[in-house]
């Protein structure tokens, strides 16, 4: 097994005005589960194909364990990766597809015969092995792919987006048992993927990357409870977090008629910008409903009712104009059994602490004052 280090990792495309990958500092440990999560283009797959040799590093290094490999062929890095297409061969059976390249690298019959059937039994494909791909489902053939990386024993995993054609039951089954192989295996793993959902529930600590630029790692509580800046805050959660640009005053935040007390350490933050606007954020889960007069009049516009859990989407309401919220969508968890009605005004307050202020230069979140 081992850690894996991206040093100041650069990919840039010819002709590119921007690299594809900015500068990477990133430090996996060995053994970790390790996920890669933003939007398309934002350069986690491209930062996963260097990794694995699949892509040029044009600047800085990377280095699995103490080994330089950031010229090393893919043949060369000891790490097997499993692609979002499985990339089976439809001619071979199972067993044949998941000891390829152990063949090809002159192992003996009996000992991939042996590491075929000890993965098999792992990924509970024993029944499988003599099927051609055609005759397995998606997640069987995911499996399959699995199964063929698991055999070779590398020091590290790579999957990029390996879920990404399954549909979405199966997609959280087949996630489950990834995170459950990989904590039976502790082999060091890298995954690539845009759902924010499978990167909190399947990773020790989330890389958040935008355009080539890392964001935030961290492990999936803190990047929720602690988004170090706007994108991470609107990106992580499901959900998203509620943003709104307000306006600051010596009191507090002004939003929907109303003002939010905000810490002083934060005032005095902003103040020191010379910032007189914000961006708040908070969760839906942040907001209790109080009585009519008590709290912010927000108007229902869509209530979507999940069973254990409902969502009222609507606008803050008030009578001379928007203040504070830019009349976007705002979303809002509400009581499952008694939801509120479309076109209803209910009153809404931020629970104390919950509430996160970002500045509005560098879009950073300005933590509070411990204690």
């Amino acid at each position: 097994m081992a850690s894996i280090t991206f040093d100041a990792a650069t990919r840039t495309y010819p002709g590119a005005a921007h690299p594809a990958v900015d500068a990477l500092d990133l430090d996996i440990t060995d053994g970790e589960f390790l996920v890669l999560v933003g939007p398309s283009g934002c350069g986690k797959s491209t930062s996963l194909r260097m990794l694995a040799g699949l892509e040029e590093v044009t600047g800085g290094r990377i280095l699995i364990g103490d080994k330089d490999v950031t010229h090393l062929p893919p043949k060369d890095r000891d790490i097997a990766m499993v692609f979002q297409n499985y990339a089976l061969y439809p001619h071979m059976t199972v067993a044949d597809n998941m000891g390829f390249a152990l063949k090809i690298a002159g192992m003996g019959k009996e000992e991939i015969r042996k590491r075929v059937e000890e993965a098999a039994k792992i990924l509970d494909l024993d029944s499988y092995l003599d099927r051609k791909p055609k005759a397995l489902s998606g997640g069987q053939r995911q499996r399959v792919a699995m199964g063929r990386a698991i055999v070779r024993s590398p020091q590290v995993f790579l999957m990029d987006e390996p879920l990404s054609n399954l549909d979405a039951k199966l997609r959280v089954q087949t996630r489950t048992q990834i995170a459950a192989l990989q904590r039976r295996l502790a082999t060091t793993t890298v995954y690539v993927t845009h759902d924010q959902v499978e990167a909190m529930t399947m990773g020790d600590r989330v890389a958040v990357l935008k355009d080539g630029l890392l964001q935030q790692v961290d492990t999936p509580r803190n990047l929720y409870d602690r988004p170090d800046n706007v994108f991470v805050a609107g990106f992580i959660g499901s959900p998203a977090m509620n943003l709104a640009d307000v306006t600051v005053t010596d009191e507090g935040a002004e939003i929907g008629g109303h003002v939010l007390p905000l810490q002083r350490s934060v005032r005095s933050a902003l103040s020191a910008e010379g910032a007189r606007t914000a961006t708040l954020g908070f969760r839906p889960e942040s907001i209790a409903v109080v009585g009519d007069g008590e709290g912010i009049p927000f108007e229902v516009v869509v209530v979507e009712e999940l069973g254990s859990d409902a969502f009222a989407y609507g606008s803050l309401k008030v009578d001379d104009g928007p203040s504070g919220g830019d009349g976007k969508l705002l979303t809002v968890r509400v009581d499952a059994r008694t939801p509120p009605r479309k076109g209803e005004i209910i009153h809404l307050s931020i629970r104390p602490g919950e509430e996160h202020v970002f500045s509005p230069g560098t879009g950073s979140r300005i933590a509070p004052a411990e204690g």
